[in-house]
């Protein structure tokens, strides 16, 4: 069964940058983006079965965003499950600052029912939201990463795996994103940036 992983190297639609704070001999272990990338405007419908407008609900927040779904082999719940853990690790000081939004790209298969499930085996805290497909696509465009791919029949089994953005793109609580973290990140990752970012930390493109 082959996962098309679209996005590991297109990450929101544009080259990447490997980058250094300039005030810090240490990296940042996400990949920072050449120029910073507003939060999205859409509104999908949340677990809940009410409308969710992601940037008047996350207005002011630390917010991480990830396209997913609930039967992803390996991706999704690897993404998820680091992440969790490094949250929990840095204790709700940190925890609390941080909404985590999955957004389905399978909508067919994941209800809200569904995608709920999948996401209270993380932390009931995190935020899903599913739509129709056409919804679905255009939130993906606004957040500038690839629209997911069902893979053939050959590739995929009866199991219908789906090829999609694998990063997750953090936004700031002036609703820009300057950095995303690509499938691969560490709990060591997270738990070292996360608390750079709310200490003030600002990521920038390393001088060329």
């Amino acid at each position: 069964m082959i996962l098309i992983a679209l996005g590991a190297v297109a990450v929101l639609g544009i080259g990447l940058v490997a980058a250094t704070r300039g005030t810090s001999e240490k990296p940042w272990a996400g990949q920072i983006l050449p120029e910073a990338q507003p939060k999205p405007e859409f509104v999908l419908t949340g677990t809940d079965g009410k409308p969710f407008d992601l940037q008047a609900r996350t207005e002011g927040r630390w917010t991480i965003l990830f396209f997913g779904y609930t039967s992803c082999p390996d991706i999704c719940p690897i993404n998820l499950g680091t992440l969790n853990t490094a949250l929990e690790t840095l204790g709700p000081a940190v925890r609390d600052q941080f909404d985590v939004v999955f957004v389905t790209v399978d909508p067919d298969r994941d209800t809200p029912t569904t995608i709920r499930d999948f996401l209270d085996g993380f932390d009931n805290r995190f935020i899903g939201l599913t739509g129709t497909t056409d919804q679905i696509v255009a939130a993906q465009e606004a957040a500038k990463v690839p629209p997911a791919e069902e893979g053939t029949a050959a590739e995929t089994g009866s199991n219908g795996t789906v090829g999609h953005a694998t990063q997750m793109i953090v936004y700031g609580p002036d609703g820009q994103a300057r950095i995303v973290y690509p499938f691969g990140t560490r709990q060591s990752d997270w738990t070292r940036d996360l608390p750079r970012l709310l200490g003030g930390d600002v990521p920038t493109p390393a001088s060329r």
